[in-house]
Order: structure tokens, then sequence, then C-alpha cells
């Protein structure tokens, strides 16, 4: 349903009527308080009665007293949003009582079968948390506590069931049934109606838990396992979209091969199967045997997905995959314990897709991504450590923080131990593990040893929160140089003290003056200040350090712009190099931005600038690939945080300023190379080994040509986009158009939505490509987008590619006379009734009002309040407010 008028009251939008208030100040769970559960549930049957408005449920659990907890008559069952029917202990009426959602029993036993039954409604749940319909079938989301929407039970990580489930539903509504596990038999009923039974031998949490009931196709393909055993792989997705699933079940079998080859890993069930939903509050789901995908890290074709989307399919398909083992076969003990599974899958995904794509685009690509999502976080007010020590709501700890910098933080391992070792120690954990809700303490205790290393100092890398910072001296004496860092972390909420981490850094010294490149060492600072002696190469000799990104940290060095220059074009370390690009940029655009240029410095930054990105146009060596990563600006977003450093307050618009007139000189002191390297690009064919790389370079290139002359590179734009044969080539051409007064952006726009209006993933980059331009009435066009007949709340893809994608739009939403900001509280406060989940990711947004120049500032935490004010506000809402105003 459209979004009316007013969107933030019941009246102006009726999606609002039905939503139930949520408590203000829910309480906050501790690590710390951590206790075993005082009863195991070794074994859990489902019966459902599966309908769109009515589903009945009945649970069977077969309890235990836990020996390895205190001992309790009562136990908890969680509940959300349910009524029990029927409650029955061991055949006979049970005596029980609520306790909030929670259903409490006693039990006097040692053993027990208890069997709920409970009714639902999966049409009416808008949260997408639990059972729920989405365009006409019914699917599950259980992550992180999901499950207790479904039915009562102890919904926690470190109860693991195996699990037996039967379905019955009416058959031409739903004749696809899935769960979790193998099939174990099917039949029919009466009425129409059918049913499957499936069961799961491998125990697990009830995160992991999974149903589909659909009309459904598959495209399927058998994988054959190490050992030789056959696994019947299925992609499930509507009938229409069929084709576009080729590319997910490659991605799928090659994960297979790559998990066996590299960890080890073999799958352990006879199927595998992946569902494509439109509905859904995240990108995927690892559910044991079945996993839920939103449509969009599935569906591929060239004509409606870019290069970037194929990547992320595969991306994303193998990371589900791999949680089989990591987060599945070894499951979280407790949420605080998030990074044990997802720092770990990340850092297995990312080192999937260097072996697929190349390893040294990819590392720059993660290190932007870091940067750009994760080290603000780690600066503003929901700074956390990858381990928290509490939360209010667990579904705001999905973060770049736990993922991201998890990923990093086991990748640092890794370095320090080298890939032999550090398999030695993943072995262990598999093994000793297999089966268990383990920690993160379990995880580091079994690199530890496994690859026979003291990991004691490193353990504070889970515990403090913030980006450390690494100040770089040296001096050189006869044929060395000694290098001094000293490392710092910024004081971050609760933690206002930091200890010296280690921080390992892959060094090289090279020689401007001769141009020889020194042979690289890893160091690992392990003080707050430490030296290091390394040979020389010859005179001038120019430090190249964290190459490859080996620590997430923040370098401080004070090197001349010959020094930068020189590591941009000679560095033989592919990220080293393109940092040094990036380094150069970033202290040119801080100086404009801050007004701290003089002219003379401003055109010697522009012109150093310049050069650099010719000798990466002109370099013959470089792919096309990696000549793109050398030809991308830093974000708005990392020169914030750049600005905002130390007592400084970040300027959004001089930053926006700076950055688009050093485009402009880009684009037209190099008018000629890109006009050259466009037309070069344009004529390699859609199959073309080499596309890839120059389809990427090719809309890069448009980019600057659009700063430099509007004109010319609109009317280069609008060619570009009536000859494309791909999605990439159109979707670069169009947002190129989209920023500029052009007399083909309405009509480009018209056409491509008139050509896709029936796809919605393909709509939706429509709605993005507008939200994120620089056009100069992009809030205009952001309002009158969230009136279209397509645009809807009820679907997170959709809210996203429009609001989302606004808020990350720093032109737009900073603007100075603080719209953006109304506009970002406005869809808050009208989307936390409907769907939490979603509301909640907004917040960060304008909890970094701290770190922002007092204007600006103001107008943010304004809304914030107003946020605050509403009442009602969701668990998931309220934490995320509440802390960005408190931190």
């Amino acid at each position: 349903m459209d979004i009316a008028t007013n969107p933030t009251t019941p009246e102006g939008n009726p999606e609002l009527a039905d939503a139930a208030p949520m408590p203000h100040a829910p309480p906050v769970i501790q690590r710390a308080d951590y206790k075993p559960l005082a009863w195991r549930v070794p074994t859990t049957h489902l019966d459902f009665q599966l309908g769109l408005e009515a589903t009945i449920v009945t649970a069977t659990l077969e309890i235990e007293r836990n020996p390895d907890a205190a001992p309790s008559s009562e136990l908890r069952l969680n509940g959300d949003s349910l009524t029990a029917q029927s409650v029955t202990v061991d055949g006979a009426p049970a005596q029980w009582r609520m306790d909030g959602p929670d259903l409490l029993l006693s039990l006097s036993g040692d053993r027990h079968t208890v069997t709920i039954v409970t009714d639902i409604d999966p049409g009416a749940n808008t949260q997408l948390m639990g059972l729920y319909a989405s365009g006409g079938m019914l699917c599950t989301q259980c992550e992180a506590e999901g499950f207790r929407r479904i039915t009562f039970f102890p919904d926690r990580p470190d109860v693991l069931s195996v699990y037996t489930v039967r379905m019955a539903a009416d058959k031409a509504t739903f004749p696809i049934l899935m769960c979790n596990g193998n099939r174990t038999a099917e039949g029919q009923g009466a009425d129409g109606t059918h049913w499957a039974e499936w069961h799961d031998p491998w125990p697990k949490p009830s995160y992991l838990f999974a149903l589909v009931a659909g009309n459904l196709v598959a495209n399927s393909k058998p994988f054959t396992t190490a050992s030789g055993r056959m696994v019947e792989c299925n992609v499930w997705v509507r009938r229409e979209d069929l084709a576009r699933t080729d590319h997910a079940l490659e991605s799928l079998h090659r994960s297979m091969k790559w998990d066996e080859d590299v960890f080890g890993r073999e799958y352990d069930l006879d199927l595998y199967n992946i569902v494509a939903v439109s509905d859904f509050n995240m990108g995927a789901m690892e559910n044991k045997g079945l996993n839920v995908f939103n449509t969009k890290y599935v569906l591929a074709d060239p004509d409606t997905a870019t290069d970037a989307d194929f990547d992320a399919v595969e991306g994303v398909i193998a990371h589900e995959y791999f949680h089989n083992w990591s987060g599945n076969r070894i499951t979280c003990r407790d949420w605080f314990q998030l990074s044990l599974k997802e720092g770990f899958t990340v850092l297995r995904d990312q080192l999937f897709s260097q072996d697929m794509r190349g390893e040294s685009v990819k590392r720059i690509e993660d290190v932007r991504i870091l940067r750009a999502a994760q080290f603000p976080e780690d600066a503003g007010p929901l700074a956390h450590p990858i381990r928290p020590d509490s939360y209010r709501e667990i579904s705001n700890f999905y973060t770049a923080t736990v993922y991201n910098k998890g990923a990093e933080v086991i990748r640092m391992m890794r370095s320090m131990v080298g890939e032999s070792r550090f398999r030695a120690g993943t072995d262990l954990y598999f093994d000793r593990h297999d089966g268990e809700a383990a920690t993160c303490e379990d995880f580091v205790r079994a690199i530890e040893d496994g690859a026979d290393i003291d990991l004691t100092q490193f353990r504070r890398w889970y515990s403090q929160a913030g980006t450390p910072r690494v100040a770089v001296s040296q001096a050189v004496d006869g044929d060395t140089l000694t290098l001094t860092l000293m490392q710092t972390a910024p004081a971050t909420p609760g933690q206002p003290d930091k200890l010296p981490m280690p921080i390992p850094l892959r060094v090289a010294v090279h020689s401007r003056q001769s141009g020889a490149l020194g042979s690289e060492q890893l160091i690992v600072l392990n003080e707050a200040e430490q030296s290091f002696i390394l040979p020389l190469t010859g005179a001038d000799p120019v430090v190249s350090i964290n190459r490859g990104f080996t620590a997430p940290v923040v370098i401080e060095r004070a090197l001349v712009r010959e020094d930068l220059v020189f590591l941009a074009a000679q560095d033989n370390d592919p990220f080293a190099r393109s940092e040094a690009l990036q380094e150069l940029a970033v202290g040119h655009l801080i100086g404009a931005a801050g007004g701290t240029l003089s002219n003379a410095d401003r055109q010697g930054g522009e012109a150093a600038i310049i050069g650099a990105f010719r000798s990466s146009l002109n370099d013959s060596a470089l792919d096309d690939a990696m000549r793109g990563e050398l030809m991308v600006l830093p974000s708005e977003t990392y020169l914030f945080e750049a600005m905002a450093a130390g007592e400084r307050k970040a300027d959004p618009g001089a930053i926006h300023a700076a950055r688009e007139a050093l485009k402009g000189a880009i684009g037209a002191a190099l008018k000629d190379e890109l006009l050259a390297l466009h037309a070069r690009t344009s004529a390699l064919r859609l199959d073309d080994p080499a596309g890839r790389g120059a389809r990427k370079v090719k809309s890069i290139a448009l980019g600057f040509l659009a700063a430099g002359d509007p004109e010319c590179a609109g009317d280069l734009a609008a060619v570009q986009y009536d000859t494309a044969d791909n999605m990439t080539d159109r979707q670069g051409a169009l947002m190129v158009l989209c920023g500029l007064d052009h007399p083909a952006r309405a009509a480009k726009l018209a056409a491509f939505h008139d050509r896709y209006k029936d796809n919605a993933l393909v709509v939706d980059k429509w709605f993005t490509l507008q939200a994120l331009s620089l056009h100069p009435d992009v809030i205009e066009h952001v309002r009158a987008l969230a009136q279209h007949s397509d645009f809807t709340m009820r679907n997170p893809n959709r809210v996203r590619s429009l609001h989302m994608a606004f808020a990350g739009n720093p032109k737009g939403f900073h603007a100075a006379n603080g719209e953006g900001y109304r506009m970002v509280a406005d869809v808050i406060l009208a989307l936390d009734p409907i769907n939490p989940q979603t509301a909640a990711r907004f917040v960060p947004a304008l909890g970094r009002w701290r770190r922002i120049e007092p204007g600006r500032a103001a107008m943010m935490k304004a809304e914030l309040e107003r946020i605050m004010a509403a009442g009602n506000l969701s668990r998931d809402t309220y934490e995320q407010v509440s802390r960005s105003l408190e931190g």
C-alpha cells in the first residue's frame, strides 16, 4: 500500500492500523548473566495445518533435565504474539501460566512430553519474522527470535534438538511443501490436501528452523561430494523466474567444491534446497538444508542484473552454504557470540570470492565496504565490540562490526600463523565442537592450539570497540630504517580506556630514487609504542605499510606528495597502490573542505591526483578491473570520518563540494583519455573475457566526464543506454543521467521503468538510482517516488531501494535545511509499527550527529528526539534511538 499524505499516523497510513505498540525501555540482556537452561529438548515434532490466514501448529517436545545446569522445576517457553489453544504434559492437561509473552510450566519429573497447540495468522505478519505469507506462499524467518512467533519453545541458540516435521495443506495452493533436512514421506489427504514429512538428523537450534509452502518450480542439478555421495541440489522460484537461476545453482556447486578443497568440509544431507522469497528482511538465511533467500541474491541474467549483482549472488550463495559448518554444525551458545558464526563465515566467503574473481580487486572492495559501514559504526554512539557485552534487541547487532570487522579479526589470526597452521586450527575447531553451541573463546582456543600460538593478548580484539589508529614515524641509520609505530584507540561508549592489541602489518621499504622495491615482511605491533628495524633498498626510502590491509586500523603518517605519487604508480602490492592514491585524495579533499589549502596547494594537489589517474589510465600492465579500482575516489562517508577525527567536526556540505570539484577537475583535464577509454571499452562484446572489467571502468569514466562536461557526458550516456546489451551498461548510463539536468533524463527513466515494470528487482534499481542521484531536486524526486504506485512500505526491498538509498546519499540526506533528516525520521516512524527490524536500521544515519558541524547536528538530534517522543516504539528502534541520544 502506498504511503499516504501523513505517513506517521494511522489515519494517514492504513498500514499502521493493525500494528501493535511495543513497550518502552525493554530490559538490558547481559552476556555475564548467561546460564544454561535447566531443561534439554532432545527431539521436537511439529505438525502444521497450513493456511495463509490460519495455520494450526502442534508442537510435541521431548524434554529432559540438563545435568550441566542448576536444577529447576520451571520450564520457560518463549512466545511472541501467541495464544496457546491447549497444553498437555505426558498426555494430561497441564498447569501453566503466562508471564508476559512466555508460557511457564511447572514440572516434577526428569523427563516429560510437552504438547502445545497454537494457531497463527501468517497473512497478518508484517514483521516478516516467524511464519508469514509472501505473494501467496508461506515461508519462515526465525533468526534471531522468530521461532517464538510460531510456537512456544525455549527459543535460544544453545537448545539443540532433532526436528521431525509434518506439513499438510491444500495442494492447489501449496503444491510444494519443504522443511529442513531430508524428505522422509509424502502423500495425499482428503478434500484436495496433501502432506509431507521431513526429518533433520542433525541437532539444531530453533533459529535454524525453516518451512516453505507454495507454488514453486526448481532448477535442479546434483552434486557429488568428495566421498562420492550424491546430493540433490535445487533452486526453487516462481515459474516466471526459473530462467534466471542458472548462476545461483552454479555458484552453489562451486561453493560446495571449494569448501571441500580449502576447509575440508563436506555436505551432510541428501538434499540442499534454496528458495527465493520476495519479502525478506535479510539477504538470506542458512537454515539447515533449506536456505531461504531474498530474490535479490538468487535471480540474475545479463539483461536484468549487473556484474556486481552476479558477484553478490555468488558471494551470498557461498556465505549461506559455508554456514552449514560454521554456524549450523557448530552454532552459537548465545547471541553475544554471533560473530563466531558470522565473522568466520564472512571471511570464508571473502576467500572464496578471491579465488573465483581475483584476490587484489576483491580485497580492495572488501576494505571499501568496511570503511564505509564499519568504521563509522566504530566511531559513533552505537560502537560495540565484535562480541558485545549487552543488548536490548538482538536484531540490532547484525552489524558491520559483528560481520565485517569480525571477519577482519579472524583474517588477522590467519595472517599471523599462515594458511596451513590456520587450517590446522579450523580443523581442530570443527572436530572439537561439532554438534555443539560454542563461543568465540572456543574458536580462539582452537586456533591457538591447532596453530601453536599464544593469543592471550589477541583476545582484546573481541572485547574492545573502536578502530585503532597507528601513527607512523621513521628514521634512517646507515643501511637500515627504524620504523616506529604507536597505537591508540579512541574512547567508545562504556570503554573510555583501551589496552594495546596485537596489530599484524605487512610492510616493505621501497626506494623512490632508484625505483627499487623492497621485500615484504610481517611485523606485529604488540605494545603501545614499538620500533622495528627494516633493511633499505636505496635512497629516499618510502614505507609501504598495512599491505593487503592486514589489520583493520587507520594508518596515520605524513608522507610527502611525491612519495604517495610514487606508491600509487609503482608499488607492487595492488592494495597498497590503491591506498596511496586514496591517501593522496583524502589529504587534498579534507584540506579543501576545511578551507586550509592555499591556492598553490590546491593546484598542486589536483595536479598530483590528475597525474596519478593519468598513469592508471595509460598503464598497459593493468587490467580494466584493477584500473577501475584505481579510479575510485574516497567516498563522502569515508571523508566524513577522516574530517571528524579528533576534535574536529565534519561538514558534509563542504566535503560534497570539494569532492565534486575534484571530480570536475579530473573529468576536464582527462577528457580526451576518458573518452578514448569509453570508446575502447564500448567496442567489447558482452561475452568478451575482458568485458567485465571494461564495463566497470566504462561507467566510472562516464561519471568523471559528467562532472567535467555534463552536456557531453549526458549525450554519451544516452547513447550508452540505447546501445547497451546488458544491465551493467544500461544502469551505468542511467546513473549518470539521473544526476544531470539533461533532456534525455526523463525519457530514459520512463523507458527503463516501462521495460522492466513487471520485474520487482529491476524496479528496485529504478528507485535506487533516483534516490542516490546528485540531481539538485533529489529530495523532491524521492517524495514523489514515495507516492508512486509501485512503492510500498510492506516490502523491505522496496523500502531499502528508495529510503535507505536516500539515507546513504550525502547530498540529499545532509541538505542544509534539514529536509533530508526529517524525511528519514518520518520513514522510521511510519515503518516501525510495520517492520521494526527494518525501521531500526535507518537510525544510525541520524545517530552520527555528534561528529557533524553544529547547525546540522542540532537538526539531526531534534529528529531523534521527535522519534523518541512519539512513544510506542519497538524494542529495535527504541534501543537504537536511545543509544544514539545517550552515546
